[in-house]
């Protein structure tokens, strides 16, 4: 699927007088963390090809064609061929709000609501979604400790926007068919429901114990994360040696708590381009742990652990799948890689 955004190109014309004066969201990383490594979950939502300064480029010198990343950002301002007219490409393809588990001709669009406390899985998600296996009992994670795990890898990477230009572009419900509109999705369509979901999700009144904020941008997300547990803080995301099938994993010696009980985590959201939902608990845990797959893979992949799950909804994911009760043990769950925890120095 392809958003052509036409009428969103005046977004991103005046886009391009600002940014010059503007830094570009790895300049902006550097200022505010200076010597902080970026994590690879936030690289390939950067730099997926050539870099967005081409986008800017080609916009100002009236190029034909510039492609930001395999499916990332097209860019197409020229005449003729392909496609004649202006039209942008947010997203790749399939627009970067589908996941495919990985199972032969079944698709499935994943929701991250698995990892949004208030929310309420369906019993297609409980069988279906491919984060189910990366929650688990805190108690069960120690040295020589096995389990069954599946990191998925999400192809479809919708990459992030500069701030200058999220900013110009409406995110909230009751715009949602001026949004369906710019980015020429049909409404009533599964893209345009989950574009719906996310901006449902982000819109939601935050929980007892709970500051959630929708980062639409990098520079947002790093605004945000910084002013909670402040600018000593580094950025770090689950990696995978390479990908596997679902397979047993064993927890080596290393399990390696981070930050104290400060952190702010932040998940990946299903859109047309990059929008994560943040959100900082007194009452999580992070953990570093290191793992070795069956085939001898390894992994560094993060754990988040709620010490208190009481004003979490009561059919939320974890508790159906652990078969516990709301408020009664700490609750965990292993990051996907394209999700990201943020924690003090």
């Amino acid at each position: 699927m392809e958003f052509n955004l036409s009428p969103v190109l005046a977004f991103l014309a005046l886009a391009v007088v600002v940014s010059h004066a503007a830094l570009s969201p790895e300049q902006y990383w550097n200022y505010v963390l200076p010597n902080t490594p970026m994590p690879k979950a936030v690289k390939v939502l950067l730099h997926p090809g050539k870099g967005m300064e081409y986008m800017f480029y080609f916009m100002e010198n009236k190029g034909t064609s510039v492609n930001v990343g395999g499916g990332g950002v097209n860019v197409n301002t020229g005449k003729g061929k392909p496609g004649g007219g202006t039209s942008v490409n947010v997203g790749g393809k399939g627009g970067g709000v589908s996941v495919n588990t990985g199972h032969k001709g079944k698709p499935v669009y994943v929701n991250p609501g698995g990892f949004i406390y208030n929310y309420a899985a369906t019993e297609t998600q409980v069988h279906d979604d491919p984060n189910v296996a990366l929650f688990f009992l805190e108690k069960d994670m120690h040295p020589r400790a096995t389990m069954t795990l599946h990191f998925t890898e999400n192809t479809e990477t919708a990459t992030f926007l500069p701030r200058q230009i999220a900013q110009k572009i409406p995110f909230s419900s009751d715009k949602l068919p001026e949004i369906l509109k710019k980015f020429s999705v049909k409404p009533g369509s599964a893209e345009a429901e989950i574009m719906k979901n996310t901006i449902k999700e982000c819109e939601q009144p935050q929980i007892q114990g709970e500051d959630k904020y929708c980062a639409t941008s990098l520079e947002s997300m790093i605004d945000f994360s910084t002013s909670k547990i402040g600018k000593n803080a580094y950025a770090i995301s689950t990696e995978v040696q390479k990908q596997t099938p679902e397979q047993k994993y064993t927890i080596a010696a290393g399990v390696h708590k981070m930050g104290g009980d400060k952190s702010v985590v932040c998940h990946k959201q299903n859109y047309a381009y990059a929008v994560f939902y943040c959100h900082k608990s007194e009452t999580t845990r992070a953990y570093m742990v290191h793992l070795e797959g069956a085939d001898g893979t390894k992994a560094k992949a993060v754990a988040i652990c709620h010490t208190d799950t009481s004003a979490w909804n009561p059919k939320h994911l974890a508790f159906q799948v652990l078969k516990v009760e709301p408020g009664t043990i700490p609750i965990c769950h292993f990051l996907p890689q394209d999700h990201i925890v943020w924690i003090p120095k």
